[in-house]
């Protein structure tokens, strides 16, 4: 007799809250990520996607419950995850190269502060900087990029470190509808190789590529698939707008319950 096995999550988390100042922003969460998976996290401003995704990075501790990544506390498997922040702090003003910004995530990935790079980190930063396309870019100075240049260059740091799940938070922000596509065209290939897990409160999400969808306001309600009930918008006041082929639209797709 042979027994179907469940593979691993890559993130467990059960029964956690969250709260700040006595005030709950996070209320009994429980879902699992698996290897592969592309996770949109939608909801309000306010609702909590941000916290979460600290959570799961271990930059905050939960008030209850667990989180388990890669089967160890957050902290412990940091080398193991990209993140890339809503707000990355970078003056624009200041006179280094987008190789040089991409080289940051090999010196955080190492802890160490050293003199010239190993051939293992040069290869590493081509690597991330050719699959977001900005290899050509590599010698201009960070406040010569537009902001949607300069998006991929803090996505190719966090992919020098080689992770095996990547963690962003407001992605398309500072791009353009029009290139916000691409931008997504670019995730689709980096998710044949790591899990994503992308935050957004407006929700500019291409439908085809999200293999699931997380609507988080206060609550989590979880769903295994690329698609936005009415029940979720109703219940979590979820304003949802999916981009698809470069077209903006609503998916509102009928759900059928087990």
């Amino acid at each position: 007799m042979s027994f179907h096995m469940e593979p691993a999550p890559l993130i467990e988390i059960r029964n956690l809250w969250y709260g700040f100042n006595g005030q709950p922003v996070l209320k009994d969460v429980s879902f699992n990520i698996f290897k592969g998976e592309f996770l949109a996290l939608i909801g309000p401003n306010g609702g909590g996607k941000t916290t979460l995704l600290k959570i799961m990075l271990g930059l905050l501790r939960p008030t209850h419950g667990s989180v388990r990544v890669f089967g160890v506390p957050p902290k412990s498997a940091s080398h193991r995850i990209g993140y890339v922040p809503q707000d990355v702090h970078i003056n624009k003003n200041f006179p280094i190269s987008a190789m040089d910004v991409v080289m940051m995530g090999r010196l955080r990935m190492t802890g160490k502060k050293r003199l010239g790079h190993s051939g293992d980190d040069l290869a590493s930063v081509q690597e991330a900087m050719e699959k977001m396309e900005i290899w050509g870019y590599r010698n201009r100075r960070i406040g010569e990029l537009s902001g949607g240049q300069r998006q991929r260059v803090f996505i190719a740091r966090a992919l020098a470190t080689c992770p095996e799940i990547l963690f962003l938070d407001e992605p398309t922000a500072s791009i353009d509808k029009e290139g916000q596509g691409q931008f997504y065209d670019l995730l689709k290939h980096l998710n044949e190789k790591i899990a994503i897990v992308l935050a957004s409160h407006d929700v500019m999400i291409i439908s085809s590529y999200v293999k699931s969808v997380a609507c988080v306001n206060k609550e989590v309600h979880y769903h295994d698939g690329a698609e936005i009930t009415d029940a979720m918008l109703d219940m979590y006041a979820c304003p949802v707008e999916m981009i698809a082929h470069g077209m903006p639209h609503r998916v509102l797709k009928i759900h059928k319950e087990n």
